[in-house]
């Protein structure tokens, strides 16, 4: 990954779109050489990782590294692109990342906690 420019976010947003992107990828059955994935099924892969990662705290951390909306992660993959760290199609636009999900609704109102576990007798 290239470092020689500024980036307009934190390094560690970055580096989440680089695991969410690898992470849709798998859950798609795609190749991580040649699997493209569009705006869309990248959100979701970064839906469900946060999830997974941070649970509640999603939008404290996206916030912490100045991502407040879908469309914050559609400019980390456009800047990514310019620097030649990642690859698009001529599909492939800035819009396709905006207003995608609302971050309040999806990692807070329809968070679910998984007790399952902590409830089974294994």
């Amino acid at each position: 990954m290239s470092t020689a420019r500024s980036r307009s976010y934190h390094n560690n947003a970055y580096q989440f779109v680089f695991s969410a992107l690898h992470y849709a990828q798998e859950n798609l059955g795609r190749d991580a050489d040649s699997g493209h994935v569009s705006g869309r099924e990248l959100l979701e892969g970064v839906r469900e990782l946060a999830r997974q990662h941070y649970g509640l705290m999603t939008i404290s951390v996206f916030a912490e590294w100045g991502i407040h909306s879908t469309e914050d992660f559609g400019k980390i993959v456009f800047e990514l692109i310019e620097l030649g760290d990642m690859r698009k199609t001529d599909d492939d636009r800035l819009e396709d990342f905006v207003d995608v999900y609302d971050f309040q609704k999806v990692f807070v109102e329809d968070y679910e906690v998984d007790t399952a576990r902590a409830f089974s007798r294994s």
